[in-house]
């Protein structure tokens, strides 16, 4: 995330046009988003007699730029706003929403000019599907970018040397108060055997923070005649394409392949921890990762939370994520499987949690004994 007390800065090749921003992530809270705001430092002189505009743009991309197939774009505009803030076309002060802009207006005097937008709340989040090694250039994509530049126009032909782009990216954090802790259970009945197999599996929780362990409880009761040769456990992401094509892609982010049998007429219980981390992963094609700004690592992409009423199509890709518990059966004629999906979500705390946990922490280790 975005450090505290940071100013990012970039400005154009021609010196015309710069933008300054106190942060890059802004939070999704599934009912409202955080708005964006900035300013931009502008040199009349260089500019010679044109305006300056600012947009903010969501972009999905399904392949590389240079992909268009048969008239096909694969790359499309899901948002796009525009504001012209050179000349102003109100006074100055009235455009000032927040403390760092008139902190930084202050500082960077009077040839600068606040700009500030409000997200639609039917957005999806920043989200892209890792490459290959061996690919090229920007590949499937969610993308969030703030564009200032100087032109004669705001549809007239903008000039890369007058132009400045700053990604941003748009998170959610896990929502407030506990879930429902997730628990699947099913009952198998077998040919040639009068009692069936049943199988129950449960998480503690129904979110789990990027780089915290998943427990899984399973516990098995085989009062059948077959076998339980082995019991493997693992987190799968799903990432649903949502546009242009629909894919889905089901990847494996964790695997436990436990070994352990059941025989028939016998019990077991017994508590597995999966770990899902990118560090694992990261040679592997088309899994969704959070969306990451330049020079910043990133982590598996955070579950999908979708305001009620929003349509699923436009939102670019959609993650969920769920463990997979599967029996392998022994057989005469081979082996079968017994499976159980339970689904959870995989997100980041809000910063404030964390500060309070650590806070809670401190406290208990610091009481009297």
């Amino acid at each position: 995330m975005s450090p505290k007390n940071v100013i990012f800065k970039k400005v154009c090749k021609d010196k015309s046009v710069g933008v300054y921003m106190g942060k890059r992530d802004f939070v999704d809270r599934v009912d409202s988003v955080d708005p964006v705001d900035g300013v931009i430092l502008v040199d009349p002189e260089a500019l010679q007699g044109r305006k300056v505009f600012v947009t903010l743009s969501c972009t999905f991309r399904y392949g590389r730029d240079d992909m268009d197939v048969m008239g096909i774009a694969f790359r499309r505009e899901l948002y796009l706003s525009t504001r012209q803030v050179y000349p102003p076309l109100q006074d100055r002060e009235k455009g000032i929403h927040t403390r760092v802009q008139a902190k930084l207006l202050r500082k960077l005097g009077n040839n600068s000019y606040p700009f500030f937008f409000e997200f639609p709340d039917n957005l999806p989040c920043s989200v892209a599907l890792q490459p290959a090694p061996s690919d090229v250039g920007k590949q499937c994509a969610v993308e969030f970018e703030i564009k200032a530049f100087s032109a004669e126009s705001q549809d007239a032909k903008v000039r890369k040397r007058s132009t400045v782009k700053l990604m941003l990216r748009k998170v959610q954090y896990a929502p407030e108060g506990e879930g429902i802790a997730p628990s699947v259970e099913t009952t198998r009945d077998f040919v040639m055997s009068d009692k069936p197999l049943h199988v129950k599996a449960s998480l503690d929780k129904e979110v789990y923070y990027h780089g915290e362990p998943i427990k899984v409880h399973v516990s098995v009761t085989n009062n059948s005649s077959k076998n339980i040769k082995n019991i493997i456990l693992s987190v799968d992401q799903i990432a649903n394409v949502v546009l242009y094509s629909n894919d889905s892609y089901a990847k494996c982010v964790d695997i436990e392949d436990s070994g352990d049998s059941v025989s028939p007429g016998a019990t077991l219980q017994k508590v597995y921890t999966l770990l899902p981390l990118l560090a694992n992963n990261r040679e592997r094609r088309g899994i969704a990762l959070d969306g990451k700004l330049k020079h910043e690592d990133t982590n598996l992409a955070s579950s999908s939370i979708v305001k009620e009423g929003v349509l699923k199509e436009v939102l670019g890709i959609m993650v969920s994520y769920r463990v997979m518990v599967k029996l392998i059966v022994g057989g005469m004629m081979g082996s079968s499987e017994v499976g159980l999906e339970v689904p959870f979500k995989l997100m980041h705390p809000k910063p404030d949690a964390v500060s309070r946990r650590r806070r809670l922490c401190s406290r208990s280790s610091s009481a009297p004994t």
